[in-house]
């Protein structure tokens, strides 16, 4: 299998990453980086387990192919768990009890983040409507809503 060169920054570090062509970003993370915090729940982009950061932007990275991706800013939630800016909303997703299982918290937390980025007091509805594409089984999004709305009011 041939492997192409992708140089990115990765969690706030520049990174040379050497990934077969076809790779998603998922598969890259996880397999080529050893970034496991970012989750594969469908592969289909439907789940946002796998939800990271792409220039602040939240993205599925199943979906996401490397050439994609190829001189961007990558935020992984490991790269959010070493962010003095996040530590904030991190706890408010314990204090809420908005972490049950804990799958689909990377994907919910980036996609939090994401919101946070361009809307620091983003009201209920957009709230809501930033997390419509992550799923959780266990705790029925009012816990999750709650954190994220911890920090605005």
């Amino acid at each position: 299998m041939k492997l192409r060169e992708y140089s990115l920054k990765l969690n706030g570090k520049p990174v040379v990453v050497h990934a077969p062509p076809a790779f998603s970003l998922l598969e890259t993370l996880r397999d080529v980086v050893g970034l496991t915090g970012t989750k594969n729940g469908c592969s289909e982009g439907e789940c946002g387990a796998c939800t990271v950061l792409v220039n602040g932007k939240a993205v599925h990275s199943c979906l996401t192919i490397m050439e994609q991706v190829r001189g961007t800013d990558i935020v992984t939630i490991e790269g959010l768990a070493s962010d003095p800016d996040s530590q904030a909303l991190l706890r408010h997703f314990i204090e809420e009890g908005a972490v049950q299982c804990g799958y689909c918290t990377p994907g919910v937390v980036i996609a939090s983040k994401a919101l946070l980025g361009v809307s620091p007091r983003p009201s209920l509805e957009e709230t809501k409507q930033a997390l419509r594409g992550n799923l959780c089984r266990c705790t029925g999004y009012t816990k999750i809503v709650k954190a994220v709305m911890k920090g605005v009011t």
